[in-house]
């Protein structure tokens, strides 16, 4: 049975600090830190909302091993109980995909008005 929150839009209150800092500043560094202990600063491309959780869409400052050069990640940010928002990187393919066209809605829109 599907949440019933699931496919509500969420309100502003209830966005993460840093999805919300993304609309104010285009260049955002975050680095985060891999299993392996290293430090991979990303740019902060966007911050998307869908079906109740938020997702960051992350591109590397520098290319990792296998991506090319205008490709990104989508990682889902989760509230730690620290309080601290936490990023974990999203494997289901449905989800990515569904990111990414909410993106593009978003990339669409922006040209929509510039025209």
């Amino acid at each position: 049975m599907a949440n019933e929150n699931e496919n509500k839009p969420l309100d502003d209150a209830s966005v993460p600090a840093s999805i919300d800092h993304m609309v104010n500043d285009d260049d955002d560094i975050v680095t985060l830190l891999a299993d392996n202990g290293e430090e991979i600063d990303f740019i902060e491309v966007a911050g998307i909302a869908y079906r109740g959780n938020f997702y960051a869409v992350l591109q590397p400052v520098e290319l990792l091993e296998g991506m090319e050069e205008d490709e990104a990640l989508v990682f889902k940010v989760i509230r730690g109980k620290d309080g601290e928002d936490k990023f974990e990187i999203e494997l289901d393919d449905a989800v990515i995909d569904a990111v990414f066209e909410e993106y593009n809605k978003l990339l669409d829109g922006m040209n929509g008005d510039a025209q």
